[in-house]
């Protein structure tokens, strides 16, 4: 049974058969998922509260969701887009959440790791949206540049620039000291410890 917070078992909300349905949809879904909304929340609002609004409004509206097969690439938008509206109402701040932190230490990140990885955000933040959406999906959550292309509705060749430049700018942004500091160390870094 899928129970999400506080709320009453979704099976109370809709039909058995929709229930398997989904589930059966959202099984190969919930890994790539859940990193991509680890790294989106980062340091703006709790994965666990992003994850459980998205499943549960895409539980409720499975039957309208036309194309079941890319129920990822319909969460993925679904999360990108809740998760904006929210920013929009807070004040801009990298600040990593206290549980992302303590998920990023208990998967072995360093205190060092961790500064290394605030400043990673604090990069990314300054990156033009289509930009630190592409890097996200590709460096830290391990999506295909295909999967980037549909999930953005564009081409492989437009993602993969977006790639290329948003490489470039966080490079030139976070200045390279070293290979322990550099943009790629850190994103290959936060990709191995992202769940």
């Amino acid at each position: 049974m899928v129970r999400l917070s506080s709320r009453r078992p979704i099976e109370n909300i809709v039909s058995t058969d929709q229930h398997t349905a989904f589930m059966s949809a959202y099984k190969d879904c919930h890994e790539p998922f859940m990193r991509y909304c680890s790294a989106l929340a980062y340091s703006k609002m709790d994965a666990e509260d992003l994850v459980q609004d998205v499943l549960l409004s895409a539980y409720q509206n499975f039957d309208r969701i036309e194309k079941k097969s890319e129920l990822l690439h319909y969460l993925v938008r679904s999360a990108r887009n809740r998760a904006v509206s929210e920013w929009r109402k807070r004040k801009k701040e990298v600040n990593l959440t206290d549980a992302f932190t303590q998920r990023l230490s208990s998967k072995g990140a360093s205190s060092e790791m961790l500064i290394d990885i605030k400043l990673l955000y604090s990069a990314l933040d300054t990156l033009p949206s289509a930009q630190r959406d592409a890097i996200i999906l590709f460096e830290i959550t391990g999506f295909s540049m295909k999967e980037i292309a549909d999930i953005q509705m564009s081409t492989e060749g437009a993602v993969k620039t977006l790639v290329s430049r948003g490489r470039a700018k966080l490079k030139h942004i976070m200045g390279e000291r070293d290979s322990h500091n550099s943009a790629a160390y850190v994103l290959n870094a936060l990709k191995s410890i992202a769940l």
